[in-house]
């Protein structure tokens, strides 16, 4: 899972009719040269800039390797969003007018001709007017339902693969001239750029004097390859080295018609061995915080998978689903299930993104909409913290279910309203998780450095939190992190907890908060637990959506930057 970034309520209607009926559709309207720069602004031009002096010789030898692989995800990405992607890219850079020039610009921000900040509406011309739902992971004429009626036909193991992370679903003609589905490995469909990419990575493997990066580089390649992960994703979890490299195929946001399929990134990271270090702490009460988790014991998960890990980390370059529209703040994974059984999961924290993040997002929102005395409480140091909550978050709580007797999942009961639930629930279990600890501080031995307990700690707790809310807001209810904050911001408004004042400002009811919060943990977890689709439903139906107060104050704030866009300073001088 990552913090960052479905389905425009708009879409969800179409989902029973074929794709192809939104493909032919063209937009009424796209947006002119100024229209264009504006949409721009919103991203502010950030260099990051990472020292490297550090670094062992290996590493230095083997980082333009890593850099150049991490690079070919784009391409990957591309294709995975559209078919004609990577063509229209080609095209654009032909055109080098003022117009051309900002539209390759918006384009690349957002790895597409859709803008992710606008409900994925197309920002140009004789192009599909949205993102498809199911982008180009399954055929642009299939329906919902009908790749239901071919699962029935398939074996366990043929479901298995059409259900898997790792491929794509695509037509062939079958002997009797009939045309049905079929599953292709992603080692098959992209195979140009993956084996270039493995290439690469077997290079860099043979550079690095680090053991378990070589090991990884290595089984990852091979994974490329061979489309099978467990090996390497096992392999990055055991993965301790001052390279921290995350490559492959892992989230699924963007198949917003099951949420199966996985978007290839790319993440080539420094680490902060001392920050690492420090937030280590959070981890190592995990248990204590599922066995308190507000929902019927018998949810609870008695023995969590093996130790979670913690790195910090100044990111040095970014691609693929990793670098599209907001900029992704921290990571939880990997999303395979067994592995996080047998190895635990892992929380990196971007640590660099995050200050440019709360320096140029997160403070000019929080004066526009909290009152200026509640300035003081907006705080960094708990703006990251609850991120890295955020994260420990999604490995507690419900991950293996039985519904009527089945053995089963969160994530394949609740489908395509999975990740907005998810992210929701990670959100708010990391707030009561914090207040936990804030509470239990002195029995858990926590050191104030780390997470102080006063009265002013836990109002800058939530203070923050409110003002982040807004941040996640603007990037609007179609995508998974909007839409689940917006259930949050909706849900602790009608209790009480947050109030908006007579100036148009909001405030945080401390009186309430705490036991707003609990409430709604306790539906979020208890939805997955049951693996309640019509639970989500009905919850989403009801809070997920832009009320006419928020639409205004969100109005308001249209000349702040909604995110940052990343200037890979460090690893565009890399040699």
């Amino acid at each position: 899972m990552i913090t960052r970034r479905m389905l425009p309520l708009t879409v969800l209607a179409v989902l029973i009719m074929p794709a192809y009926a939104q493909q032919t559709a063209k937009p009424t309207s796209v947006p002119n040269l100024q229209s264009l720069i504006q949409m721009t602004k919103r991203f502010e031009p950030t260099p990051l800039n990472v020292d490297l002096s550090k670094l062992s010789e290996g590493d230095r030898k083997a980082l333009p390797k890593l850099l150049e692989s991490a690079r070919l995800m784009n391409t990957i990405f591309m294709n995975q969003i559209w078919d004609k992607n990577v063509a229209l890219s080609e095209k654009l850079e032909k055109d080098l007018t003022p117009l051309g020039k900002a539209r390759l610009h918006y384009f690349r921000i957002n790895k597409g001709p859709w803008s992710d900040l606008d409900d994925y509406k197309a920002f140009l011309p004789d192009v599909p007017p949205r993102k498809l739902p199911g982008a180009n992971f399954y055929p642009k004429d299939m329906t919902k339902a009908e790749f239901e009626r071919w699962l029935k036909t398939l074996s366990e193991k043929e479901q298995e693969e059409a259900k898997s992370f790792f491929t794509v679903i695509r037509r062939k003609t079958d002997s009797s001239g009939k045309r049905t589905l079929v599953s292709v490995p992603f080692s098959v469909e992209y195979k140009k750029e993956l084996s270039k990419a493995a290439k690469l990575l077997k290079e860099a493997a043979a550079l690095t004097d680090n053991a378990s990066l070589r090991k990884f580089l290595n089984s990852r390649a091979d994974a490329f390859l061979s489309n099978n992960y467990y090996e390497s994703d096992k392999d990055w979890m055991d993965l301790d080295a001052p390279l921290d490299v995350t490559i492959g195929p892992y989230e699924t946001y963007n198949d917003e018609i099951f949420g199966y399929k996985a978007g290839f990134e790319a993440y080539v990271n420094l680490r902060d061995d001392r920050e690492s270090e420090k937030l280590s702490v959070f981890a190592e009460h995990l248990q204590e915080i599922e066995n308190n988790l507000p929902m019927d014991p018998k949810y609870r998960n008695p023995k969590l998978g093996a130790d979670t890990a913690i790195r910090v980390v100044d990111e040095i370059l970014s691609a693929g689903d990793g670098n599209h529209g907001v900029q992704t703040a921290a990571y939880n994974l990997p999303n395979d299930d067994k592995v996080v059984q047998e190895k635990g999961s892992k929380r990196v924290m971007l640590k660099n993104i995050q200050e440019a993040k709360f320096k140029s997002v997160l403070i000019p929102i929080a004066k526009r909409t909290l009152p200026k005395a509640s300035m003081a409480d907006v705080n960094f140091n708990l703006f990251f913290t609850h991120i890295l909550a955020h994260e420990l978050m999604h490995g507690l709580g419900p991950h293996k279910i039985k519904v009527k007797g089945r053995e089963t999942t969160p994530r394949d009961e609740l489908k395509e309203l999975n990740s907005a639930i998810e992210e929701a629930k990670a959100d708010i279990t990391g707030l009561f998780a914090l207040q936990y600890m804030m509470d239990h501080a002195k029995e858990m031995k926590i050191d104030p450095k780390i997470l102080a307990t006063d009265e002013k700690a836990r109002r800058q707790l939530y203070v923050t939190f409110l003002a982040s809310a807004f941040r996640t807001l603007r990037f609007g209810i179609g995508e998974a992190h909007g839409k689940g904050m917006a259930v949050q911001f909706n849900y602790l408004e009608d209790r009480g907890a947050f109030v908006q004042n007579k100036d148009g400002t909001y405030s945080v009811n401390m009186a309430k908060i705490k036991s707003a919060v609990a409430d709604l943990d306790r539906k979020l977890l208890t939805i997955e637990a049951e693996g309640d689709y019509a639970g989500a439903q009905k919850l989403l139906k009801q809070y997920g959506i832009i009320r006419p107060n928020l639409k205004k104050v969100l109005a308001g704030m249209k000349d702040i930057p909604s995110d940052i866009e990343p200037i890979f300073t460090t690893a565009n001088s890399v040699k």
